[in-house]
């Protein structure tokens, strides 16, 4: 009830908006000032992943439209944890009770560019999604820029599907796979294929993670296994002011309770069938690591998944913790890439260790995980959460990653580049609704080599391109493949 009565609120603000929009309200681009782009997503709550996302969609969209032409304002929930983050542009507190501030923030904008990867999903909570439709429709409603940028859409609440429906059709979302683009499609809402941002991504050097990892017990030479677990089952998190009473008065839900008025689902069941995750996660490890002498670390790429990672490393005797509590994203990707095997439940572990072609494991609660693996073309490497028989299936998959690695990294390596080239389609996609939206911006026209449409690249990313592009092609034609308006 508390997530319908939030979209109610959003839909009433953006037909006003509407409304205002139809009257004269809000300012417009005028030839020759900077595109001012509001980036709406979860920043601020040290998701690695999240934030990741955000750095480089700032950095491939300033490159894109360039330096000086784009002004850009980054929402975070917490300044002390994007410091650092995001280059010079601008950063505005996200309220637990966002409404009234999007209202606010948006119309200041031309444009808003929305950041979650999991934009159209209830599968974590309604009301994040509903903080998506709420920036894209109020964009929409001023005939402004409304972009989803590397967008995912799945299982969606009835009410959460009427609002997107109702909000965003006149927005462009660019979906990070196939699956997200036939469910939008079905929607009636405009998409055109895209990826996740996080391919470019660049930390602190490999010496940074290597000296993290000596300093925790690694002794420079054992093969070490990264491991991200989650709590896969305490999704979604909804408002609650009952709940919300019940702890300020009575001390209750204290180990569901996430922030504010939001509260984790919880239940008996729940409760066991995590402890059987985090069982599996360590006897899987336990039973390879008695044939394989690997050197285990946990990685907590959320500070959420600090919790998970101590259970896991307690079984494994003690393991060293890596949490994005204590580390910023340029550090623990470092840390991450110092690895030499991956075992995640973590998208973005994933995404950001294959440039290093780091051979992964994915222990999924959903199909981000499976679809990415499946088209890296390693389907047996991806076990479910909740499979009865997890444990075995980690041990098999992780003797797997060893016996197959040199395989594995080839095949991880080719689905980097045609990453970096839907990455690079995004890009183009982009522009030409910035272009469409602002006839007066300066756009570039006729041929253009795809790279251009990436933020520059790290020597290895470069590499890469190089070594795995197309069969067939020479290397110079593997970086000259040029994107035009007709064929996008």
């Amino acid at each position: 009830m508390t997530d319908r009565l939030l979209q109610m609120w959003v839909s009433l603000l953006v037909d006003r908006e509407r409304m205002a929009h139809v009257f004269g309200a809000g300012t417009p681009w005028k030839p020759g000032e900077p595109l001012r782009l509001l980036f709406a997503g979860y920043n601020g709550a040290r998701n690695t992943g999240s934030d990741v996302r955000v750095e480089e969609m700032l950095r491939q969209i300033r490159h894109i439209l360039g330096e000086g032409r784009v002004k850009c304002t980054v929402l975070t929930q917490d300044f002390a944890l994007t410091k650092g983050y995001f280059g010079d542009a601008e950063q505005a507190l996200l309220p637990d009770v966002f409404p009234p501030l999007l209202a606010k923030l948006v119309p200041r904008h031309h444009g808003v560019v929305a950041c979650e990867g999991s934009m159209f999903k209830s599968r974590f909570a309604d009301a994040l999604s509903t903080m998506m439709v709420e920036a894209l429709g109020l964009a929409s409603a001023r005939n402004g820029l409304s972009v989803g940028y590397g967008a995912e859409a799945g299982d969606m609440s009835p009410s959460l599907r009427r609002l997107v429906k109702r909000h965003c059709r006149s927005s462009l979302i660019l979906a990070r796979n196939e699956e997200s683009e036939s469910i939008l499609r079905g929607l009636e809402i405009p998409v055109e294929p895209g990826t996740d941002t996080a391919w470019t991504f660049e930390p602190k050097p490999p010496a940074f993670g290597e000296a993290k990892l000596r300093e925790a017990g690694w002794d420079g030479k054992t093969p070490v296994l990264a491991i991200c677990p989650i709590h896969p089952f305490w999704w979604p998190v909804r408002p609650s002011f009952v709940k919300a009473a019940q702890r300020a008065l009575l001390g209750s839900h204290a180990s569901s309770h996430y922030r504010s008025l939001y509260f984790h689902a919880s239940s008996r069941k729940i409760d066991a069938s995590f402890r059987a995750y985090v069982a599996a996660m360590a006897g899987g490890v336990d039973s390879f690591r008695a044939r394989r002498r690997v050197f285990p670390v946990l990685v907590a790429m959320e500070r959420l998944d600090t919790p998970a990672c101590e259970r896991v490393a307690l079984r494994l005797g003690g393991a060293p913790i890596f949490s994005s509590r204590d580390y910023d994203m340029f550090e623990l990707v470092s840390i991450l890439r110092a690895s030499h095997f991956l075992l995640s439940s973590r998208f973005h572990a994933i995404v950001t260790t294959m440039p290093t072609l780091v051979p992964s494991v994915g222990v999924t609660m959903d199909e981000r995980i499976r679809n990415l693996l499946v088209e890296r073309g390693d389907p047996d490497l991806v076990i479910e959460a909740d499979d009865p028989a997890l444990e075995t299936k980690i041990d098999s998959a992780l003797e797997g990653l060893w016996t197959r690695r040199d395989e594995i990294r080839v095949s991880t390596g080719r689905a980097v580049v045609r990453h970096l080239r839907r990455l690079a389609r995004m890009g183009a996609s982009f522009e030409e609704e910035v272009g469409r939206r602002f006839p007066d911006f300066p756009v570039r026209s006729g041929l253009v080599p795809w790279e251009e449409y990436l933020p520059p690249l790290a020597p290895s990313l470069r590499h890469l391109v190089h070594e795995f592009g197309d069969s067939g092609l020479s290397p110079r034609a593997r970086f000259r493949a040029p994107i035009t308006t007709e064929t996008r």
